[in-house]
């Protein structure tokens, strides 16, 4: 098979690849019916996060068509549309009993092989898919395989995102960084009740995207997000910050920005060695700070009806759709925003 492979920093080539097999009853085989680059695929393409094996096919998000299964699948059969989180998950363990899905015990991250060991990714024509029953999820009715892959990260995401926030109605939040997740965090605060959303970025056309969404936006190349937060909010700061950068900045002007006793929840995968405030400042601000990996799996069931509902144009992220083979370019114009480039979807030749 084809696949979007992993070679050295800035280098990923289309080439051919052994196709998975079955290597344990629980697993599935799906053809790759759409995949998409993520801002997470970025830290392995800059090699903030080193150890991949040469040659990993990349990418956790998927949706496709179920070909092949082990002999202890009892849920899906070949046929099944399905899609997929970007980790693995038994839903039998401790954590994924009480919703932490993605700190499974049994987990695995799709695109990720390091010595020989690990899962590659769906950015190629076939995945194999471990603990396939518990993992993936039919795609159901009225909801298309754009929206599979969003439900399988980014929207998920940005719930969560929101989620840890704990909104309230009468509260002032803001979201740092207006790429695709912080658009869905967008939603997943208004979904959650946010009357006043500020959003903060220096890329006009994802400013547009999110005053689409129902945000105030905050141009932080041309203006102080810090006097406006302050000045909305009685020089208090805001009651919770959300943050899906994923840097040392945008942490540090999260804590600038949030009141005393507010809440500041990071989704964005930051690879900086240190927290850009220290113990002192989180003591006298009463700072509750919240970060980890999003439960896709077990936040997708939740968001199906809001999917459903069509209310927002979630694709819309989706700048630009390319085939597989055409990946490395997408690698490429993603990671350098070229062409307004939010967000590339891909689709096998």
């Amino acid at each position: 098979m084809h696949a979007l492979t992993f070679h050295r920093k800035h280098q990923i080539h289309y080439e051919s690849i052994a196709d998975p097999k079955i290597l344990f009853p629980a697993d599935a085989i799906v053809k790759v019916k759409a995949c998409a680059i993520c801002g997470s695929d970025l830290h392995v393409y800059h090699e903030n996060e080193k150890g991949i094996d040469t040659g990993t096919a990349m990418g956790h998000e998927f949706a496709g068509e179920v070909v092949d299964i082990g002999k202890d699948v009892r849920i899906h059969r070949k046929g099944d549309v399905v899609m997929s989180p970007f980790t693995t998950s038994c839903g039998q363990c401790y954590y994924c009993r009480i919703g932490l899905t993605c700190r499974c015990i049994h987990n695995q991250l799709y695109g990720w092989v390091e010595n020989g060991n690990g899962l590659h990714g769906g950015q190629a024509e076939y995945v194999r898919v471990p603990l396939a029953d518990s993992t993936l999820m039919k795609i159901p009715e009225g909801i298309s395989l754009k929206e599979g892959l969003l439900l399988g990260d980014i929207l998920s995401t940005g719930f969560f995102c929101a989620q840890q926030a704990e909104i309230k109605p009468t509260g002032v939040y803001a979201v740092i960084g207006c790429g695709p997740v912080g658009l869905m965090t967008i939603i997943g605060a208004r979904e959650s009740g946010a009357e006043k959303i500020y959003a903060i970025d220096s890329v006009p056309a994802r400013l547009a995207m999110a005053a689409k969404f129902g945000a105030m936006t905050i141009d932080g190349s041309t203006s102080s997000a810090r006097e406006i937060i302050h000045d909305a909010t009685e020089d208090r700061g805001a009651d919770g910050i959300m943050e899906a950068v994923g840097s040392r900045a945008a942490v540090r002007l999260a804590m600038d920005l949030v009141r005393p006793g507010g809440i500041i929840s990071s989704v964005g995968v930051c690879t900086d060695q240190h927290l850009a405030f220290s113990p002192t400042e989180a003591y006298n601000k009463n700072l509750t700070y919240k970060i980890g990996r999003c439960p896709a799996r077990a936040m997708m069931e939740k968001l199906v009806p809001l999917v459903q509902r069509q209310q927002y144009d979630l694709t819309s992220v989706f700048s630009h759709a390319l085939k597989l083979s055409e990946g490395v370019e997408g690698y490429d114009m993603f990671a350098n925003k070229r062409d307004n480039c939010l967000k590339v979807l891909l689709l096998p030749d």
